[in-house]
């Protein structure tokens, strides 16, 4: 049963779009784009931040701007320092924080990766309350030029799909952004099925639903339809694994087995039991991406 805020909010937004559906759906996106409080929710969240402590303390905070504002990303050296295999781009999901990816960050580290983490607008220690996709795509931009690309880029739920995004160049006056590898991580393949679910969440019009839809066209001089995550990697022919468990509530399955129908430039590999949010910290997952980011080296050493 929806609650009663969100009934007031339907009933407000269809009186609105009795008089303007436009007015309607732009006020549907800017709800759609507020991001969640950045206090832990629960115990368990709060134990994970204080856990998480004695990874952050070795990063180096670097702000991080593009138009229309900034981010802070965090600089971590890989282990031991001065040894870096390759300069990977880590980003987290919707609602999340870097200092939950601690447990990558340290794997990678740990792999021989430098790794460059955001924080996204709206979430951890970057300012703002909302974050929009082609805000994602031009954060992504703004590390790429300070840093000077990366080896590979590996993103969990929201963030996987940015980093496909950002490869595509789908933000009209942001450049392609391709790592030499991508691994996506419980990440959705497509935009449209949150746009059309967030639409029904709020019962929208059909002339609300398209004016909500029509900011993406606004921001990023693109069509949604256009954000097709699985479409733009399968084309790029660059390496990418996705990784994703069946038993994942927030993001369906079907978006990993929609990706591993794209291209043969694509692995899928289950991990299951592992939900959306543990799958970030599982032990195994991070030895398989590590493997995955370093097997050509591991096959150069072979043939020499």
């Amino acid at each position: 049963m929806a609650s009663f805020a969100v009934k007031v909010t339907r009933l407000a937004l269809k009186c609105v779009s009795a008089v303007s559906p436009e007015m309607a759906g732009q006020l549907a996106f800017r709800l759609f784009s507020i991001t969640p409080s950045r206090k832990p929710r629960s115990p368990k969240e709060k134990a994970a931040l204080a856990a998480a402590e004695p990874v952050m303390a070795r990063a180096r905070p670097v702000t991080l701007s593009f138009a229309g504002g900034w981010i802070t990303a965090k600089h971590f050296d890989a282990q031991p320092a001065g040894g870096a295999k390759s300069r990977v781009l880590l980003v987290h999901g919707w609602g999340s924080r870097s200092n939950y990816l601690a447990a990558m960050i340290d794997g990678l580290t740990a792999g021989g990766a430098e790794v460059v983490a955001l924080d996204w607008p709206g979430h951890g220690a970057s300012p703002g309350r909302t974050l929009t996709m082609p805000a994602a795509v031009r954060a992504i931009d703004a590390a790429w030029r300070q840093f000077g690309g990366f080896d590979a880029a590996v993103g969990h739920s929201f963030g996987g799909a940015s980093l496909a995004c950002a490869a595509g160049g789908v933000v009209d006056d942001v450049p392609s952004r391709v790592a030499g590898k991508m691994v996506l991580i419980g990440a959705p393949s497509e935009m449209t099925w949150l746009f059309k679910g967030f639409g029904r969440y709020l019962r929208l019009s059909a002339k609300a639903q398209a004016a909500l839809e029509d900011m993406v066209m606004r921001l990023s001089g693109r069509k949604i339809e256009e954000f097709d995550a699985a479409r733009i990697v399968g084309m790029l022919g660059t390496p990418v694994l996705v990784i994703h468990a069946e038993d994942d509530k927030e993001v369906s399955a079907d978006h990993a087995r929609r990706y591993a129908a794209a291209g043969g430039n694509i692995d899928l590999e289950w991990a299951n039991g592992l939900g959306h949010r543990r799958i970030v910290s599982a032990p195994a997952v991070i030895a398989r991406i590590n493997a995955f980011l370093h097997a050509s080296e591991a096959g150069q050493r072979r043939a020499a």
